[in-house]
């Protein structure tokens, strides 16, 4: 499963209201790509589809597919505002490498299809 930080809740809920989105759902996933093999991405969902895996906190929906599910078990979603940059951010026990960029991760399989970097 996936949580997500008091701070990072916050934030997604102000971001959905902000959107006119009250009711929508933040949508978290992993694609192939960047220079460790897998990227996250972030999306606002309308509501959830079939094989979705649910979590909600803090008046927020978060949804991950089912075939970034195993992926992503256990991570957790933190909004990070610091001098050096501000957003959120996902912290996966699932990756043993990264990018220096931050954006790309590989988990221990070596799955997912490496290209230049970000």
């Amino acid at each position: 499963m996936v949580t997500i930080t008091d701070k990072a809740a916050e934030k997604a809920a102000a971001l959905l209201k902000d959107k006119g989105t009250e009711n929508g759902a933040l949508r978290v996933f992993v694609v192939g790509g960047g220079c460790s093999g897998y990227q996250y991405g972030m999306a606002i969902a309308q509501g959830v589809e079939e094989g979705d895996i649910v979590h909600q906190h803090g008046g927020v929906t978060v949804v991950v597919d089912a075939e970034s599910a195993p992926l992503m078990r256990g991570a957790e979603i933190d909004y990070v505002d610091d001098i050096m940059k501000s957003g959120f951010t996902i912290f996966n026990p699932n990756a043993v490498k990264g990018c220096a960029c931050g954006s790309s991760f590989q988990t221990a399989d070596g799955g997912g299809q490496a290209k230049s970097c970000c």
